[in-house]
Parts: structure tokens; sequence; C-alpha cells
């Protein structure tokens, strides 16, 4: 089990034949599709430490005329690790920035946004603060622009049962798998997450999904300095004039329509959709419902 490899997937800084992009002093596990002369299309990922493995739907966009970029964030999914005191909000965003400058050809190519979950969320700090830059954004249930208004959605469906199975399963593991690196915290993260699709969870969601391996450092590290120091993706966003789709699922109990409506208000222009018999994943499980409500929103501002 100590082999690289085993446990979980290598990193792009490990297995040099696993496509990546070097910026911002990483090295990122990253795909693009599509013509890159055609307006960019950034697909941002769920967690903080999740990857871009579910998303894949997205790069049916190609057919609509976007070229579409994937990258697994900093310290998530194939790409490289680093250690929990560099990460802050910035660090993120700075991470996007350098992101579209490396596939952006002029200033005349537009951009435009897609994020899930925290990618969401990502998106709109990023716009907070390079407003001019986005020609639109499909934000897909965000946890929230503001750490208070986050901090309360996980609570609505973030509950730990000290004796339900899957903390038995992970406890039961704990006594053969130990340690604290990198590969053996993201493979004990996998084990954690079983619990965010188990019958009954919270946000609906209908099963798992496809990934390849968690950042269990990158997660911690983001949710310490949120609880730290906070964050406000609010402060300029009255200057984002754009229309912005967002959409919000029928099947998350903890999110609902009024949670949308309060989240999404920080926008001023903005198209609210529910996609009806699905839950927080549902870029994956309602792909067949999410695609055209993006397609025709990316196509109008585009």
């Amino acid at each position: 089990m100590d082999e690289a490899g085993l446990l979980v997937p290598l990193t792009v800084d490990e297995d040099p034949s696993l496509p990546s992009i070097s910026v911002n002093g990483t090295q990122l596990h990253a795909e693009s599709f599509g013509n890159p002369d055609d307006p960019i299309l950034i697909v941002l990922h769920g967690g903080p430490g999740g990857d871009y493995r579910y998303l894949l739907n997205c790069a049916e966009f190609v057919n609509d005329g976007f070229f579409v970029v994937m990258y697994d964030q900093r310290g998530s999914g194939l790409s490289k690790r680093h250690d929990a005191n560099i990460y802050t909000m910035q660090l993120f965003i700075d991470d996007l920035n350098a992101v579209i400058n490396h596939y952006k050809k002029d200033s005349t190519q537009k951009v435009f946004l897609l994020g899930q979950s925290w990618g969401a969320m990502l998106a709109t700090a990023y716009v907070n603060q390079h407003p001019e830059t986005i020609g639109g954004l499909v934000l897909a249930e965000p946890g929230g622009f503001r750490w208070k208004e986050t901090k309360d959605y996980i609570k609505r469906f973030m509950e730990i049962h000290l004796f339900d199975e899957t903390s038995n399963d992970y406890v039961y593991l704990d006594q053969f798998i130990t340690g604290d690196d990198h590969r053996v915290l993201d493979y004990k993260a996998s084990l954690m997450a079983a619990a965010d699709f188990a019958d009954g969870n919270k946000t609906g969601v209908e099963g798992l999904e496809p990934y390849w391996r968690f950042g269990a450092i990158t997660n911690k590290a983001a949710m310490d300095y949120a609880e730290k120091h906070g964050f406000d993706f609010t402060t300029n966003l009255n200057q984002y004039n754009t229309k912005v789709l967002f959409v919000y699922s029928e099947l998350n109990k903890a999110y609902g329509k009024t949670h949308a409506e309060k989240v999404s208000s920080a926008y001023p222009n903005v198209q609210m959709e529910e996609i009806m018999g699905h839950g927080h994943e549902m870029t994956y499980f309602g792909w067949d419902k999410f695609y055209p409500l993006a397609k025709n929103y990316l196509n109008e501002v585009k």
C-alpha cells in the first residue's frame, strides 16, 4: 500500500503523462476542448477539494461554439499538493486569474465561468474583483457569497452521528491505515465523502458521481481560513450588470428557494431556475435538464 499510485491516483507532478499547466507557482491538472479561438468557458468544480471529473459533460458546450477549459484546483484532484499554510481565499482567485491568462489569446476573446457549489462561489469571488473581464456566469447552487450564509447552509445539511454506518466504517479502517501525508488523508477523505450520498442525505445527492482524488488538505485549509477570516464576495457585485444564470435543485432540502433568493440577490440581474427531480449534484445527475438551460443562457450572452 506504500507504493505510489496504489492507494490513490498519482498527481501531475508524479505522472508526466497527465495533461497539466504550470501557473501561479503550481502545477494544475487541466484539459481544454474545442477551438482555442472561440469564447472561453472555464468550468469550476466544487469542494474545495473536489475535482472536475464529474463535470466532463460540460465538454458538450464545444458544440455551442465555446472553447471549454477544466482544471483541478490547487491541491485537488490530480493537481499538485501543497502544505496547508499557503492557502487563502485570494490564492484560489489568483489561480483562476492565471488559468484565464494562460488560455486567453487577446483582450477581445470573451471569457465565461460555469461553477457548481464551491466552484460557483469561486466564480463569484473572481467577478467581485474583476467584473469587467467576465462575459457571463452560470452558478449552480453556491453555498453562499458571505461566510455567515455559507456556514448556515452547511449546518443545515452536515450532521455527524457517532455510531451510524458511515462513521463506523471510517473508524474501523483507521485501525489499519494511518498517517498524515496527502496520500493517506486524501484516501480517508474519499471514505468520509460516502456520507454525502447515503440514503436520506439532505442535499438530495442521488449516488456516487465520478471523481479522481479528493484534496483533504485543501478542503480543511480552506474551511479553517474561512472560519478564522470569513469572506464577503459581494462587495463589488453591483458593478456586474450582465445577467447571471442561477440554478438550484428541488431535492436539496438544505437549500430551497428562500436560500437561493437570498444568495442570488447580491447580483443586480439574475435569471433564477429550479432543476426539478434532482439534488445538489444536478450538473451530473440532472445534466439533461441543466444543459439546455445553461446552453440557452450562454448563447444569449455570448
